[in-house]
């Protein structure tokens, strides 16, 4: 049995009409033959039989051609790596333990001693942690703004041999010039890797932009019920196995029932983001006009300053909402203190409206100043806007913005 996406499907690939991502959610990797289950059952099996045959391409290094051990491939996890490259427009991808998984497989199977790493300096902290640590490993990170693509083209040196940006950043919400960025890094033939995790499959399609990898902290949108921890791979197959490969070795190999539940989640994934996408505009508005907020960012208001870019990019501006609030921390924390329906936790998009301070929780770990210098005041809210009936949390964030004032 062949691992690592490449199962039948249930989808017509003769169809002149490719399908919708709503469709490709439902049943890309999943069974399609007659006697088969309906939905692909948990292989809660750490290894599995061998034979003769077996044991002769393990021998040749050809391991991933069957299923032997799930640190080297499950069927279970093989279902969700199909469901996510249909989903991305990916030949394949990989499931991995967690979003920095996902990120730390991707920077070390592609880099090494004397390689460098283009970043976008605008990144979700964890990231931008990871990065800066590479130095141990004789890696370098150089920092640009994404939104710029000729910057990121004059910022690409002669040793660097990744650019990695976030497809909306965490958490000021701003995007890539994509096509532009793609462009220059493959006149230089280097790999392009988004990360996609606040935009989704549904609202933006990286690789169809020119990008070689699409990263997902799967523990967000796409598992979407706040219960798990995942991360996923998609991408062109060179890069990709050198992904797949990093990531057996560092052993980020997700639970086969956490692959199962992810799965699960995506069935969803489109009929959620509607919705997200709709609270969330409805959310930025109401926000943009409230005198106890300076300002909103938001891709989806006029007054983001990437308004047009995103109307190009995305078929939806998503559930994140980021504002800075008049009166700082103490205000901010009387903001959180209020809210009744946007709960505090540090995570985001599940189908649950949140509320974190950006200053104490993703990006703590850096310097006041340097948080500054991003763009994150300690007044930054950013907002996980889920599923929940829109009057209901509008009026969770009014008494929520009535009970800041100091």
């Amino acid at each position: 049995m062949a691992t690592h996406g490449r199962r039948r499907t249930r989808l017509d690939p003769g169809s002149r009409r490719k399908a919708g991502p709503g469709t490709r959610a439902v049943h890309a990797g999943e069974p399609a033959r007659a006697g088969e289950p309906l939905t692909v059952p948990i292989y809660q099996s750490s290894a599995f039989l061998l034979d003769r045959p077996a044991y002769d391409d393990i021998a040749a290094g050809r391991h991933q051609a069957r299923w032997v051990y799930t640190r080297w491939g499950n069927p279970t996890a093989a279902a969700l790596e199909a469901k996510v490259a249909a989903l991305e427009g990916c030949p394949a991808a990989v499931a991995v333990s967690s979003g920095m998984a996902a990120i730390s497989a991707t920077v070390l199977g592609l880099l090494g001693r004397g390689d460098r790493v283009l970043a976008s300096r605008d990144l979700y902290g964890g990231t931008l942690g990871f990065l800066r640590g590479l130095g141990a490993r004789g890696i370098a990170a150089d920092l640009a703004d994404q939104a710029d693509a000729a910057a990121m083209g004059r910022a690409m040196r002669k040793g660097t041999r990744l650019v990695f940006l976030e497809s909306i950043t965490n958490p000021l919400l701003r995007l890539p010039e994509l096509d532009g960025i793609a462009a220059l890094a493959a006149e230089r033939g280097i790999p392009v890797a988004v990360d996609n995790t606040f935009a989704t499959p549904v609202n933006l399609r990286p690789f169809c932009h020119g990008s070689s990898l699409v990263i997902h902290s799967a523990t967000k949108y796409l598992g979407g019920h706040s219960d798990l921890v995942a991360g996923v791979v998609a991408g062109a197959d060179a890069p990709l196995a050198r992904v797949r490969a990093a990531n057996e070795e560092l052993g980020g190999t997700p639970d086969p029932h956490t692959a199962f539940l992810v799965s699960r989640g995506i069935k969803t994934l489109q009929l959620r983001m509607q919705r997200h996408n709709e609270n969330g505009l409805a959310v930025a508005r109401l926000l943009e006009g409230h005198p106890r907020v300076a300002r909103v960012m938001y891709p989806g208001l006029e007054s983001h300053p990437q308004h047009a870019l995103a109307r190009r990019l995305l078929d939806g501006f998503g559930g994140m909402v980021s504002f800075e609030i008049r009166g700082g921390l103490p205000a901010a924390m009387r903001f959180l203190r209020s809210l009744r329906l946007f709960l505090q936790a540090a995570t985001l998009g599940g189908v649950e409206s949140l509320a974190t301070v950006p200053a104490l929780t993703s990006h703590a770990h850096l310097p006041p100043a340097e948080r500054r210098r991003m763009g994150i005041s300690d007044g930054l809210v950013r907002l996980s806007v889920g599923i929940e009936d829109i009057g209901d949390l509008v009026e969770d964030l009014e008494r929520g913005l009535r009970g800041s004032r100091g």
